[in-house]
């Protein structure tokens, strides 16, 4: 297989920085549209609704880092980070415009929408768990946490099918796009559940032909 041109290495913060600024500039142009009345319908919902997807797409986007480079061979690691913080910023952001511009800061309101309407419950108890995995995406909790840094996120895989949950029950009918969430974080759930055999097997595959030259010479 071939393979892509590699980026220099010198270039690889400044890289990563990039990603994050062309990461936040769809929150940056949907709030553009909202704040110059070009938003559809409901305006609030529908920057809640940019936001949310926004999140949903990080979330995708941070897991699919492994398996592309399991079975294409593209290492991509160095953004994992970066995306994995994205999407916690598309949620921080979608809770916000939620608590803020939604329900005006109406606590009373807000927990009984927590406590009645599950896709809300969904989406919260995403938000809560993803909290520990933002505070923790440092090399100093890294070194700290040891193997409990890996236990902790794999959260993350909880984390967005929670998000393509969320996502799909907040519609009346589910349409192609709340299947296409759904179906790509099944999908990244079901390499999650697969990836060490087919490792095994790609290994040993590699290795056969080591094995087996002396014989056939």
């Amino acid at each position: 297989m071939a393979s892509l041109p590699t980026l220099p290495k010198r270039f690889h913060s400044a890289s990563v920085w990039a990603l994050y600024g062309f990461g936040l500039l769809p929150a940056a142009y949907a709030f553009y549209l909202g704040a110059t009345g070009q938003l559809p319908g409901n305006p609030v919902k529908e920057f809640e609704h940019l936001l949310g997807i926004w999140a949903l797409r990080f979330l995708v986007a941070t897991l699919a880092i492994t398996p592309i480079r399991d079975l294409f061979g593209i290492n991509w690691l160095r953004y994992r980070r970066a995306l994995g913080l994205l999407a916690f910023y598309y949620v921080l952001m979608h809770f916000l415009a939620y608590m803020l511009l939604d329900q005006v800061l109406n606590v009373p309101a807000i927990l009984a929408d927590i406590a009645r309407r599950p896709f809300i419950t969904i989406g919260m108890a995403a938000f809560v768990m993803l909290i520990p995995l933002a505070l923790t995406s440092n090399n100093w909790s890294i070194r700290k946490l040891g193997t409990r840094w890996n236990t902790l996120h794999r959260l993350a895989y909880l984390i967005a099918a929670a998000g393509a949950l969320h996502f799909s029950m907040s519609v009346k009918v589910v349409g192609p796009d709340q299947m296409l969430y759904l179906g790509l974080v099944t999908v990244l759930l079901v390499w999650r559940l697969v990836r060490k055999p087919y490792l095994r097997r790609k290994r040993h595959a590699a290795n056969a032909p080591a094995r087996t030259a002396p014989g056939r010479a």
